[in-house]
């Protein structure tokens, strides 16, 4: 006969393997993905077309990213083609046209290269700003700040994560000290309209700049 103590023993591996085991009710989370292209307004709805014309889809939106109220002002405002820099989840309809439920708004506009921007999948991250008129287009091989009626001055640059999101783009080269700051609150550029997913502050000749942001495809944020 097996002694209570040991039979107990034996059992607690058991027990221990069916408390690991528990239900979660929580469907798990869809697959998101980043995508570029065009909205327009089709029987009240919002139909989002990719750059290379290959996908449609009915934009979905569960109020967290404000993008019908954006995209209602800029189109409203613009005759110009409304390019669009997203990311959310496809659902797959029978019968219908697929859906893509927004998470993120990285950039909407109605200026710019759009679709046509060639250097996009290179980008980490591109700030601008105005009065005065500054921009900063950050790759993987340096910094290139541009400003008007002055050369461009490409430099190397250190990056650092900052508490509350922020990021902190930092140089000193050439007798000169450049700090960049994002974080991400949804902004504004008061000259074009265009809404952007990142607030920009730069630092430059004891100047402090504001301005606008957004990351790159080359950057998975």
């Amino acid at each position: 006969m097996i002694a209570p103590r040991a039979l107990l023993l034996s059992l607690l591996p058991v027990f221990a393997g069916c408390q690991s085991l528990q239900w979660d009710d929580q469907p798990p989370a869809r697959p998101t993905e980043r995508l570029q292209g065009t909205i327009t307004q089709q029987d009240g709805r919002l139909q989002f077309s990719s750059c290379q014309g290959r996908r449609n889809l009915a934009l979905l939106d569960s109020g967290a990213t404000g993008l019908p109220d954006d995209a209602q002002a800029l189109m409203a405002g613009s005759n110009q083609p409304l390019f669009a820099d997203i990311r959310g989840s496809l659902i797959t309809q029978s019968g219908d046209s697929d859906q893509f439920q927004l998470t993120q708004v990285y950039r909407l506009q109605t200026e710019g290269p759009g679709c046509s921007d060639e250097t996009f999948n290179r980008l980490l991250l591109r700030a601008t700003g105005h009065e005065p008129g500054w921009s900063v287009k950050i790759t993987s091989g340096g910094l290139l700040l541009e400003r008007p009626g002055q050369p461009a001055l490409a430099l190397p640059y250190l990056e650092e994560q900052l508490p509350g999101g922020q990021t902190s783009f930092s140089t000193e080269a050439n007798d000169q000290r450049l700090d960049l700051w994002v974080a991400p609150q949804r902004c504004l550029d008061s000259a074009t309209g265009a809404v952007s997913h990142l607030t920009a502050e730069l630092r430059l000749d004891g100047q402090t700049l504001r301005g606008c942001a957004y990351y790159g495809g080359a950057r998975q944020d």
